[in-house]
């Protein structure tokens, strides 16, 4: 399965008043390993960009003045995305500025199946920092390039943390499947491989006994 790690930057927080994307950043995952292709472009917002998200990003009005403006890469991008499921981490913050965006131009809005790493994070660790800083920190990947948000960056390493909040290793070895033989020339590569044993009749039955005679043991 083909799925996009996707992140915006903006010129503030909400759209209601007015703010722009100045930013978007993409990077394909096949069956959780990145491929080489990816979608990156700055914006021009047509608007200043506030102080805190100035602090955030870096970005200035004058750099942002001279990039492409969405309607020149909006057919692009939608290409880009169509028909692949999203990885967003607060997908609720990029959808409403990509779909304000769409909509100045008369676009539909994204309908795309979405994952958000935000809810899984909250999910999973409750009452716990979920921050992609945060989540980077408990998984051990490295985000010290990330001195400042920038899209890109950010999908990088949300990809990374999006592997482990699904429980799965980041891909980096490759495992031959059980039904290869040996004598095949081309290995096949997959991203994991767990073998289910199933118990037979008597050792279930013997597990039976054992769990019986320890908590006869336990309480009496």
């Amino acid at each position: 399965m083909k799925e996009i790690v996707l992140d915006t930057e903006t010129t503030g927080i909400s759209t209601k008043e007015g703010h722009r994307v100045v930013e978007i950043g993409c990077i394909e995952l096949e069956n959780l390993i990145p491929t080489k292709n990816r979608f990156h472009c700055y914006l021009n917002p047509e608007r200043k960009v506030s102080e805190k998200a100035l602090e955030v990003h870096g970005y200035t009005d004058e750099f942002l003045a001279k990039q492409k403006k969405f309607s020149d890469i909006c057919g692009e991008f939608l290409e880009f995305i169509k028909d692949k499921r999203l990885i967003i981490h607060n997908s609720v913050f990029d959808l409403d500025h990509l779909n304000n965006e769409l909509g100045i131009f008369g676009k539909k809005k994204i309908n795309n199946e979405i994952i958000d790493t935000l809810i899984l994070a909250r999910e999973k660790f409750p009452g716990s920092p979920v921050s992609l800083d945060a989540l980077c920190k408990r998984y051990g990947v490295d985000n010290s390039k990330r001195t400042q948000h920038t899209a890109l960056i950010d999908c990088d390493l949300l990809a990374k943390v999006y592997i482990n909040l699904i429980d799965q290793k980041e891909p980096t070895l490759n495992f031959q499947s059980e039904e290869v033989k040996l004598n095949q020339k081309n290995s096949v590569n997959i991203n994991y491989f767990k073998k289910v044993i199933q118990p037979s009749v008597e050792e279930l039955k013997k597990h039976k006994e054992y769990l019986k005679n320890n908590l006869k043991k336990n309480f009496f």
